[in-house]
């Protein structure tokens, strides 16, 4: 398991993180059980977008935030997630999309972030996007700044829930009036499901290996 102080976790999570990734094996803990039935896969229009996990040393714990997306007509209204969002024609690459949607959701000093690596990008059937998670870490707290437009609320979210497996749940999930059946992490009284989870199946499978 690794090292919870924080210089030795984010030091120790780098080195693993430019090891051999689990992939699809982590996605498949989380995945719901329609993404396999359907086997919907990219095309031509599937755009590229990256997210921000961001670790940060938080009341002698390791904190990382999560947010809820506020209610619209969309597929992903009212879901837990991490800042991010779409590549732009102007981004350098994917880090960088993941740097500057933190900052713009959320208000994180993206100046401030040093990026440990990647984990494995992940295709999202409903949006039609491939997303690459980003990893990295801040010295401090932030101070949020929520875009009301994109964000409902920031959820920070301690290490210690992440590493408790009693939140891991399964159930029927209900998305735009479809049932979906999905394993979720229960996370403050929200469901974590889909991507977002699957997400969390790598970093964690990283972090015990």
């Amino acid at each position: 398991m690794i090292d919870t102080s924080f210089h030795n976790f984010t030091e120790d999570l780098r080195k693993r993180l430019m090891k051999p990734l689990p992939g699809e094996v982590a996605h498949q803990k989380m995945a719901s059980a329609a993404r396999y039935r359907l086997g919907i896969k990219p095309n031509e229009r599937t755009r590229r977008s990256a997210v921000l996990i961001c670790f940060y040393p938080y009341q002698d714990s390791i904190y990382l935030p999560l947010i809820l997306r506020p209610q619209y007509d969309g597929v992903h209204a009212g879901q837990m997630a991490f800042p991010g969002g779409r590549m732009e024609r102007f981004d350098e690459n994917l880090t960088r999309t993941a740097l500057r949607e933190a900052q713009e959701e959320v208000g994180i000093r993206v100046s401030d972030v040093k990026v440990l690596g990647l984990l494995t990008e992940l295709f999202i059937p409903p949006s039609n996007f491939y997303v690459q998670p980003v990893v990295g870490m801040l010295p401090y707290r932030p101070d949020y700044y929520p875009d009301p437009r994109e964000v409902e609320a920031v959820v920070e979210v301690d290490l210690d829930t992440l590493l408790d497996e009693t939140i891991v749940g399964d159930s029927q999930i209900e998305v735009r009036g479809v049932v979906v059946d999905a394993p979720f992490y229960q996370i403050q009284g929200q469901r974590v499901w889909g991507a977002t989870a699957m997400m969390i199946s790598e970093l964690l499978m990283i972090m015990d290996s």
